[in-house]
């Protein structure tokens, strides 16, 4: 499953790394999106398979953050 940000943003932090087990509802990363700080939940139990950004990089609504399998 991919994890995609819903607005224009930027990666403040990631909280997990590949290859982490995360639970349904786990911080994955923080964003900023109108100069505000938001966590991004984990939508499903899993592993995280990859992580598509870096911290620093900006987003469009929809693109990809990191995929759960």
């Amino acid at each position: 499953m991919d994890v995609k940000v819903k607005m224009p943003s930027v990666i403040v932090s990631l909280e997990v790394e590949e290859g982490a087990a995360v639970t349904k509802g786990q911080n994955l990363a923080v964003v900023e999106a109108m100069k505000m700080k938001n966590n991004t939940p984990a939508p499903v139990d899993g592993t995280v398979k990859s992580i598509a950004v870096k911290v620093g990089d900006r987003l469009k609504p929809g693109n990809v953050i990191m995929t759960i399998e």
